[in-house]
């Protein structure tokens, strides 16, 4: 039997309209000679002009002066220019050179896709029947650079959404450099990284440091060693920084929105994108709940998968995934542990799903193939499209497939609550195909999801439509899992 997908009557789309102010990286010859030109200002000059830049600017940015500030800050290491000190200007003229190194960056102008769904922590002064929620996207702007930004809104008891007005003052997060290290599976993750063509050689600096050190204690390592006549290694040391900067932490303002809050890439590893985030509600054996999110880094060659977390979507931790099975995308983390245990679903291969379990969240060494391509419309890839949600009949597990044409549907399998390496069933048919409206679009003939949720008895799986916009659908839950359970074949 067939079972019903509902569309609902709401789309996501790309807004060029959204914008944040980045750094405009030049040369230093070239920073310098900006510099000076406008140190060759009159006062008057200068009080212009800042004028002009904030009846322009001041509306589109959320204290958009303090950007200026900011990113006037990352020329002090030019200074002196012509004998002139940073400390010797005044705030505007600061401001104003800052201003000359900005640009706006439109964070959604080309795609907005591939959604995860999850509940807001936040259930307050909503109705029966309601809930209040979070669509996680990826957004991806000029040069295809990817990121993370956020909807809400409340699905009512019929399971129709009522969105929040989106925030038009768009801002990234401030980074917080509070990230201890653990020695040991640092050390792991550079060993890792030989496999992927890199080979360090400088254990001696990492005995200088303890079992856990901070970024700041490596980098005063780091300098030691480089100002040491016999250093050689000036790109393995480049190397390390670049691996620790992969881990940080962010904060949010808190009066932004969740709608302005975007987490643009940070480190080098993510230079070209931060890509599909599947977020899950995590909760511990003491009740604690977290909100993780499984996602990609890529730096335009190689795949880093990290995972992020958070209790309030204002303060995040981002972290690399290590072991010998996180080197790929299409990691989905269950919401709870499993006999003591984490649990995660992932793709290590590219065509088929496969189970890893781990005492440690952050380090994934080994996998269990639990399913693999069987229908037509599956034969080149099988995949999560989320973390799995747990029923009373089992863990429910939404997934993507690959057929004929490089056509990519979404469906539906069942697997064990307590072994979840045991299938239950899956469809035989796909749950949602693309529509003659959801074929065309930077990819064709692709829908895809990152994460769904229960709500009212239906389940609630957002999906992208052709790597463009994005939507969502409802099913109800005791049909599916009745489908699920009749596939069931000893």
């Amino acid at each position: 039997m067939q079972v019903t997908a509902i569309r609902k009557d709401i789309q996501f789309s790309p807004d060029s309209s959204r914008i944040i102010p980045r750094f405009l990286k030049t040369t230093n010859e070239r920073s310098i000679e900006i510099i000076k030109s406008v140190l060759l200002m009159s006062d008057s000059e200068v009080n212009s002009s800042m004028n002009q830049l904030l009846r322009d600017f001041s509306t589109r940015h959320r204290n958009i002066s303090r950007i200026f500030e900011k990113h006037f800050e990352k020329l002090q290491s030019l200074f002196p220019v012509d004998g002139i000190s940073a400390d010797q200007l005044n705030y505007s003229r600061k401001v104003l050179i800052g201003s000359y190194f900005t640009m706006e960056y439109s964070v959604e102008s080309a795609a907005f896709y591939n959604p995860s769904l999850l509940e807001d922590p936040d259930q307050s002064g909503i109705g029966r029947g309601e809930k209040r929620v979070i669509f996680s996207f990826r957004a991806t702007g000029e040069g295809h650079i990817s990121s993370i930004v956020y909807r809400n809104g409340i699905l009512d008891k019929e399971n129709n959404l009522t969105l929040e007005p989106v925030g038009k003052l768009l801002s990234e997060a401030d980074i917080v450099k509070q990230v201890v290290f653990n020695k040991v599976s640092f050390q792991a993750k550079l060993s890792e990284l030989q496999h992927n063509g890199h080979e360090f050689t400088l254990g001696s600096i990492l005995d200088k440091l303890g079992d856990s050190f901070t970024f700041k204690e490596l980098e005063h390592c780091l300098a030691e060693e480089k100002a040491l006549p016999s250093s050689s290694n000036e790109l393995q040391m480049n190397q390390m920084i670049g691996l620790a900067s992969a881990y940080y932490e962010i904060d949010f303002s808190m009066d932004s929105a969740i709608s302005e809050r975007v987490i643009f890439p940070i480190s080098p590893t993510e230079q070209k994108g931060i890509e599909d985030a599947c977020f899950v509600k995590f909760k511990d054996e003491n009740g604690k709940v977290t909100y993780f999110a499984t996602l990609s880094a890529n730096d335009g060659i190689n795949i880093m998968p990290k995972i992020l977390y958070t209790t309030d979507f204002y303060h995040f931790n981002v972290q690399p995934l290590s072991g010998t099975i996180a080197r790929s995308s299409g990691m989905a983390l269950f919401p709870r542990k499993i006999n003591g245990k984490y649990a995660m679903l992932c793709r290590i291969d590219g065509v088929n799903n496969y189970i890893a379990y781990s005492d440690d969240i952050y380090t994934w060494q080994d996998a269990q193939l639990i399913q693999v391509p069987k229908y037509a419309w599956e034969l080149l890839q099988i995949g999560n499209a989320g973390s799995p949600i747990e029923t009373d009949e089992g863990w429910l597990v939404i997934t993507h497939a690959i057929g004929p044409m490089r056509k990519c549907v979404i469906s539906a399998s069942l697997f064990e609550l307590e072994h979840p390496e045991n299938e239950i069933g899956r469809l035989s048919t796909p749950l949602i195909v693309p529509s003659e409206t959801e074929r065309d679009g930077y990819v064709p003939n692709v829908i895809y999801s990152c994460g769904s949720i229960i709500h009212n008895q239906d389940l609630i799986i957002p999906y992208a439509m052709s790597n463009h916009a994005s939507t969502y659908a409802t099913v109800n839950l005791k049909e599916l899992l009745d489908e699920l359970k009749g596939t069931y074949t000893n």
